[in-house]
């Protein structure tokens, strides 16, 4: 059996990465104008089925941007599930405005639409879902929600590429969305970010705000105080690159998730294992695999792996129980006992294309091997 190291992740850069980026080289065109970032955009929106893409140098820059642009400010407030990475909460946060973090639901470890009305008051202004780790928000529930209540809708995209609900893709919903390119996502630009919309004033503001507020009409004129937040052309160029194999991409995550699955799944009841699934009408991306073990477990299985050369990573801890955020007041999400358990009880494994079947079973065997001698 093979013990090279399995790192959590890596990027693919197999198909016409250098050729777009030596392309780019050759013409001059290094920062931030060039006819990569105008195409990467283009294409980028047709995937996920909006009007208007806006590339940015990182995905939370691009909800930075997106929140100002829609007027999110001092004194505003956000829902944000507590159980994310934290750019999801600093985005809010960097506006003026306070991230007002809620309870996920324990299936499929997103936003839980039943406790948002409860954390509503007469200052929230936007619903932020982030679709975890690759599988889509239950976002008929959220825009029901945000309709009764006249609140924007913005989604926290950065991980879920291709992801779809009920018919759509993910970054088609709400007012706007965000995703990011970092060099563990889907696909990548190294880094890099991008913001999708159907609302023409909105993609306007956005790129208004993302070029130091300059007039695109006047050059050197300032009409409003900006944000040097571009993408350059050859973050743009690995982009257009990574965009011919998306959907090669996803496939490939979709059966690691599921080679996982078969090899874990006979063992996961007894063990205590809860699986990553697929609710119905949904496609999860699987950005990364991902199971929870009985928390007690779970670091020192952690530990396991990398002893035999097999990375990991744990959950993200709830925003909630971080310094910057344990003052943030939940309303009426005071319980947030789902997102706690999840924080303590996950682990991401290595998903990345060049797996094996044999890669597979070999993490999964190190899985079982380890819990099964701590039962």
């Amino acid at each position: 059996m093979s013990t090279r190291f399995l790192p959590v992740t890596e990027p693919d850069l197999a198909g016409n990465e250098k050729k777009y980026v030596n392309e780019a080289l050759d013409e001059g065109w290094i920062s931030s104008n060039g006819r990569f970032i105008d195409r990467f955009e283009r294409e980028f929106a047709e995937y996920c089925g909006t009007e208007h893409a806006v590339a940015c140098c990182n995905g939370t820059v691009a909800l930075h941007v997106l929140l100002l642009a829609l007027g999110i400010g001092p004194g505003d407030e956000v829902l944000v599930p507590s159980f994310t990475y934290v750019a999801s909460a600093n985005s809010v946060a960097y506006t003026g405005a306070t991230p007002i973090l809620v309870e996920s639901e324990a299936q499929h470890w997103n936003l839980d639409p039943k406790r948002l009305e409860e954390a509503i008051t007469p200052r929230t202004r936007a619903i932020m879902v982030v679709h975890l780790y690759g599988h889509p928000t239950d976002m008929a529930a959220v825009e029901e929600v945000a309709r009764r209540h006249d609140l924007l809708v913005v989604e926290d995209a950065a991980e879920a590429h291709g992801a779809r609900v009920a018919g759509r893709t993910v970054g088609s919903f709400g007012v706007g969305a965000t995703f990011s390119f970092y060099g563990n996502k889907i696909i990548t630009t190294g880094e890099g970010g991008m913001i999708t919309t159907h609302n023409r004033e909105l993609a306007a503001k956005v790129r208004l705000l993302r070029g130091q507020g300059m007039d695109p009409q006047r050059r050197y004129w300032f009409p409003i105080v900006g944000y040097n937040y571009r993408m350059t052309n050859l973050a743009a160029a690995l982009g257009c690159a990574q965009m011919e194999r998306v959907e090669t991409f996803i496939a490939r995550r979709r059966e690691l998730a599921s080679w996982y699955h078969d090899s874990l799944a006979p063992a996961a009841e007894s063990l205590g294992m809860q699986l990553a699934g697929e609710a119905p009408g949904t496609r999860n991306v699987h950005w990364l695999a991902s199971l929870r073990v009985p928390a007690q477990k779970r670091d020192g299985l952690m530990r396991h792996l990398l002893a035999q050369g097999i990375d990991s990573r744990p959950f993200f801890p709830p925003l909630h129980t971080l310094p910057i955020y344990s003052d943030v007041r939940y309303h009426g999400n005071r319980d947030l006992g789902v997102a706690e358990e999840l924080g303590a009880t996950g682990l991401n494994l290595p998903t990345f294309g060049a797996m094996t079947r044999a890669d597979v079973d070999r993490v999964a065997n190190a899985i079982v091997q380890y819990l099964s001698l701590e039962a």
